[in-house]
């Protein structure tokens, strides 16, 4: 394994979770980029919000989390993502995501264009490719990437903003496909092909997209992860849930991280399902971490 310092691109949806608690700065690519940062690597957002207020505080809270604003697009004529949140008893959330906003409108710049070439990794997701502009330009990064970036597609199925189209052509630009327990199913029947079980699907969605590894994430009882010539199950790890908003992107930006490191599947699944049962036992995606509680999971990663 190497401890090289890779470039990790969270490509996407940047926006505020208007939660009971109040609004925390959220969407896929801050949570894993935070969370990747903690892991020791450079975790980038590459993203696009409002010139409103907003957008400002985002800049602000990006500061705080120790992360790049540089390839956070301002857009004039569009506001500040905003998300709608409601957690259950169970610690589950529940969206409602406001259209259109500034992410919609992810612009394609020379200065997006030199990160696509420099990022060892990137990770991008159907949500951000809600609008023909975004998925335009989300197709363009992952074009302009080296043929070694590992290009991770985080599904990510969110009210009606996915199509058969979209997320059959992110998964032919994928080398890592992760989807949870619900989208499998509904990802099989929406490409007309039988699904007979997690392990079966998996590995037909693996052989028909050549990809190098998909997972699948099943909540609290762990993950599953296939790869040509092996596979990994995981039970997960119990916790006290706080709420499980970010525990994905926290999952996947470990799972990136060990990758990276040519860690096994079952390194990664075992480091993966740490990071993100850590993130669901505290309030909100990104989390701090006290003296001592994450630094052990980290030290064993890397």
């Amino acid at each position: 394994m190497t401890d090289k310092k890779h470039i990790v691109v969270g490509l996407g949806e940047l926006l505020w979770d208007l939660l009971p608690s109040g609004k925390q700065l959220g969407g896929a690519p801050a949570n894993f980029a935070y969370i990747t940062n903690l892991l020791g690597d450079t975790g980038i957002p590459a993203s696009r919000i409002g010139d409103d207020s907003l957008g400002a505080e985002a800049l602000q809270k990006l500061a705080q989390l120790g992360l790049s604003a540089d390839f956070v697009q301002r857009d004039p004529a569009h506001p500040t993502g905003t998300v709608k949140v409601e957690i259950d008893r169970a610690g589950q959330p529940r969206f409602e995501i406001l259209q259109p906003v500034a992410w919609d409108f992810l612009e394609w710049t020379k200065p997006w264009m030199q990160l696509a070439g420099e990022a060892d990794s990137v990770c991008f997701g159907s949500l951000a490719q809600r609008s023909a502009q975004s998925r335009s330009t989300v197709r363009s990064f992952l074009h302009a990437t080296r043929p070694e970036t590992v290009r991770v597609f985080d599904v990510n199925l969110r009210q009606n903003f996915y199509s058969r189209e979209v997320l059959s052509e992110s998964m032919e630009l994928a080398t890592i496909v992760k989807l949870n327990h619900d989208e499998l199913p509904k990802i099989m029947q929406l490409f007309e092909l039988e699904n007979r079980g997690e392990k079966d699907s998996a590995q037909r969605l693996l052989s028909e997209y050549d990809m190098k590894l998909v997972c699948v994430t099943r909540g609290d009882r762990g993950s599953l992860l296939i790869s040509a010539d092996e596979y990994h199950e995981h039970a997960g790890i119990k916790v006290k849930v706080a709420d499980t908003v970010g525990a994905g992107d926290a999952f996947t930006a470990a799972l990136v991280h060990g990758y990276l490191r040519g860690a096994s599947l079952a390194q990664i699944n075992d480091a993966a399902n740490r990071v993100g049962a850590w993130v669901a036992s505290q309030s909100g995606a990104t989390p701090t971490p006290e003296a001592g509680s994450l630094i052990q999971t980290l030290a064993e990663i890397a």
